[in-house]
């Protein structure tokens, strides 16, 4: 299996990682795709993915705006370029929207915050798009500006909508435009009743699995700490909802991830 979403490259695996690099091999976690946050932290995570032979993206995370929007997207644009013919680079991102956060900002202060967020992110479209790669996209409170902008642009590369919490029918719709959606630790809580309905129903073939560790620790994890173990508990109550067995879902959503970042 393959976590899509796990920042194992963040400081908080600095004093284990080659321990719970053998953990997860054991326990048939064979890959992860790294999500890039931004600039700063961009050689970092390059470093750890050829280290242990993980997939990565490149993009600018809305929590993390840089100083220089331009010098960023430079930045940005210099290494896809860069990093083009490395079949490990599969994706922009983690790129996206996030509207709480916006909020906050601006209650801070930062009233630009929002219009920022949609101005960098719109440019990492345009990236994915100039060096065909699919979208790793952080989308929080913000369906009715995602799905407008996604409609607009026609990604042919698609992507997938990272930690997706939503209804089945806000699903659909990022299906029908090439949209996976990456379903993570939050389905574990019974609370969560509207991922879990539309986890149940959903074609398998626009799912994905994910952890977003260290972040999002779920409120049944099985560990103390979030990691790409836990992809296992979030597998197999995905097959619990779906009646499915748990290696019958695993190859599909295997085949999914093939199918949407192999290059």
């Amino acid at each position: 299996m393959t976590d899509t979403h796990a920042h194992l490259d963040f400081v908080d695996f600095d004093p284990d990682r080659d321990d719970l690099f053998q953990s997860m091999r054991s326990q048939g976690i064979g890959n992860v795709i790294l999500p890039g946050v931004e600039p700063a932290q961009w050689p970092r995570m390059l470093t750890i993915a050829q280290q242990f032979g993980w997939r990565y993206a490149l993009g600018i995370h809305p929590w993390y705006l840089p100083t220089s929007d331009v010098e960023a997207l430079e930045q940005l644009e210099q290494l896809l370029q860069q990093y083009h013919a490395d079949k490990a680079l599969v994706a922009v991102g983690e790129c996206g929207l996030d509207k709480l956060r916006a909020k906050r900002m601006a209650e801070q202060g930062d009233a630009k915050h929002w219009q920022r967020q949609r101005r960098l992110f719109e440019q990492q479209l345009g990236l994915a798009e100039k060096f065909s790669l699919p979208l790793i996209v952080h989308a929080v409170q913000c369906h009715g500006e995602m799905l407008p902008l996604l409609q607009r642009a026609q990604h042919r590369q698609g992507g997938v909508i990272h930690g997706f919490s939503g209804s089945f029918e806000v699903a659909l719709q990022y299906w029908q435009l090439g949209f996976r959606l990456g379903i993570g630790g939050l389905l574990l809580n019974p609370a969560a009743k509207k991922l879990r309905a539309a986890a149940a129903k959903l074609p398998v073939a626009a799912l994905l699995v994910e952890t977003d560790s260290p972040d999002m620790t779920p409120i049944n994890a099985p560990f103390s700490r979030n990691t790409p173990l836990t992809l296992l508990a979030v597998v197999a109550e995905l097959a619990h909802l779906r009646n499915l067995s748990v290696v019958q879902l695993s190859e599909q959503l295997e085949a999914n991830c093939v199918q949407l970042f192999e290059r």
